[in-house]
């Protein structure tokens, strides 16, 4: 009776644990890896385990900034089990990252977008086990290929992170309810180095496009905006084309 008393508050309870195969995955990719559930010290009732594809993302409320858990997508496995004491298990998974999943590795500035896999067990009457694993979330190959030609034209990264809220460009709309921006500052003599102050790319990736919308923030004429699509197997020569036509 004890044991089951103090499982229910957490001690001597179920395990989680998520293995991911490997932590770093690009835009678009998949994840893999096992969930092990370790018994405790008691048998317990799991009614169904939860994983989250989860981010971090800034809102405004009230004329401040806080941040926010954001849940990017939910995956139930709903087959009810018994776990009896200290018995060990292991369920594998594989999902696939929403396409909207923001970069968390970048070469320079300051990065505050962060992504990672919560798992928790259901039990009846009982603090839920929980278990978070942080992933390093590459940009897909037109993604890195503006960053890489955004640092040719002179501009350097000072930051990403994450918004809480919708992008609608020209024919398109994100859907995740989150964006990540990476801002930009001039560093050097490149096009529109005297003109321009910052400038941020927020990219709404799809498996048939990439959409990106670019926001200027001018030193005489304010703040403008363009939305450029590009095929997913865009070349670098395009990229930088195209960019440069907007950083004029």
């Amino acid at each position: 009776m004890l044991k089951s008393m103090m499982a229910k508050i957490g001690i001597g309870a179920a395990q989680v644990d998520t293995v991911p195969d490997s932590v770093d995955v690009a835009q678009g990719g998949q994840v893999t890896g096992s969930i092990r559930i370790k018994g405790g010290d008691v048998e317990q009732q799991v009614d169904r385990i939860e994983l989250k594809l989860m981010t971090e993302a800034k809102e405004e409320v009230d004329d401040s900034t806080v941040r926010i858990n954001h849940v990017l997508a939910h995956y139930v496995i709903d087959e009810p089990f018994t776990l009896a004491p200290e018995e060990e298990r292991s369920i594998p998974f594989a999902i696939e990252l929403h396409p909207e999943t923001p970069i968390t590795v970048v070469e320079e500035g300051l990065s505050e977008s962060k992504v990672w896999l919560e798992t928790s067990l259901d039990i009846d009457f009982a603090i839920d086990p929980r278990d978070q694993d942080f992933l390093r979330v590459h940009p897909a190959p037109v993604v890195a290929a503006c960053i890489r030609c955004m640092q040719e034209a002179g501009y350097r990264q000072v930051k990403a992170d994450v918004e809480k809220g919708f992008l609608n460009g020209q024919g398109f709309r994100s859907t995740s309810g989150i964006y990540q921006e990476l801002e930009y500052k001039p560093g050097g003599f490149g096009p529109g180095w005297n003109r321009i102050k910052e400038v941020e790319l927020s990219f709404i990736c799809r498996p048939d496009a990439i959409h990106l919308i670019v926001e200027l923030d001018r030193s005489f004429s304010g703040d403008g905006f363009r939305c450029l699509t590009l095929s997913p197997e865009a070349g670098e020569d395009e990229v930088r084309g195209l960019l440069a036509g907007l950083l004029q």
